[in-house]
C-alpha cells in the first residue's frame, strides 16, 4: 500500500525518472508548452518550478544548480535570458496544466502544460482588463460624454424654435405690409385731392377792395 507516499515514480527507476523529467523540463523551457500525460505533467510541475524560481537571481551558483538538473546548456541559458525577465514579478505558479482528451491507444489522461506568461492570447486579455479597471478612465469618459449630450439637446431645441418661429414671422410681415400699404395709400389720396383738385381763386380787380 502507498500510504503517505506523495511522489509518483511513474513506473520507472530513479535514473530513468530523473532523465525523463530533465528532458521534459528542457522541452518546456524551449517550446513554452508541451503535451504529455496528466501524471507526467503533475510530476514535471514539481520538478521545473523550483528551477524557474532559481533563475530569478542570475548568479553563478544558481546557474550551476539549474544546469545540474537540466543537463543542457541551451535550455539553461534560455531560462536565465528569456524566461526569467518575464516571470520576475510572479511569486509562483509559473506553469498551467490544461486537461485534454484521453489518448486513443490506452485511454490515458492527456494534458498540456505551459508557461503562464508566454500564452499570447491570455496576456492580451489581461492587458485589456487592466486598462478598464482604471478609475480615471471612467471619469474622463463620463465627463467627455456629458457636454456632447448637452450640445445635442441645445441644437435640437434651437432647431425646434426656428421651425416654430418661421411661419409666425411670415404672417406678421404679411399683415404689416398690408397695413403699411393702406396707411400709405390714404394720405397720398387726400393730399392729391387737397392740393391738385382745388379750384383756383378768381383774380381780383383793381377797383375792388
Amino acid at each position: 500500500m502507498r500510504h503517505g507516499k506523495k511522489t509518483n515514480h511513474l513506473s520507472r527507476k530513479t535514473a530513468h525518472r530523473s532523465a525523463l523529467l530533465s528532458n521534459m523540463a528542457c522541452s518546456l523551457i524551449e517550446h513554452k508548452r508541451i503535451n504529455t500525460t496528466l501524471a507526467k505533467a503533475k510530476a514535471l510541475r514539481k520538478y521545473v518550478e523550483p528551477l524557474i524560481t532559481k533563475s530569478k537571481q542570475d548568479t553563478t551558483h544558481n546557474r550551476r544548480v539549474v544546469f545540474r538538473y537540466l543537463k543542457n546548456k541551451d535550455a539553461s541559458s534560455v531560462l536565465f535570458r528569456d524566461v526569467a525577465p518575464k516571470i520576475n514579478d510572479r511569486p509562483g505558479g509559473y506553469t498551467r496544466i490544461i486537461k485534454l482528451n484521453n489518448r486513443l491507444g490506452d485511454n490515458a489522461e492527456m494534458a498540456m502544460i505551459e508557461l503562464v506568461d508566454f500564452n499570447v492570447l491570455l496576456t492580451k486579455d489581461q492587458s485589456k482588463k487592466k486598462k478598464t479597471r482604471r478609475r480615471g478612465g471612467k471619469k474622463a469618459s463620463a465627463v467627455a460624454s456629458k457636454p456632447i449630450e448637452t450640445n445635442e439637446v441645445i441644437e435640437d431645441a434651437e432647431i425646434i424654435e426656428e421651425s416654430a418661429e418661421v411661419p409666425v414671422k411670415e404672417e406678421k410681415s404679411s399683415e404689416q405690409d398690408i397695413k403699411m400699404d393702406a396707411s400709405k395709400a390714404e394720405p397720398e389720396s387726400s393730399e392729391d385731392i387737397n392740393d391738385d383738385d382745388k379750384p383756383a381763386p378768381p383774380p381780383k380787380e383793381e377797383g375792388e377792395k
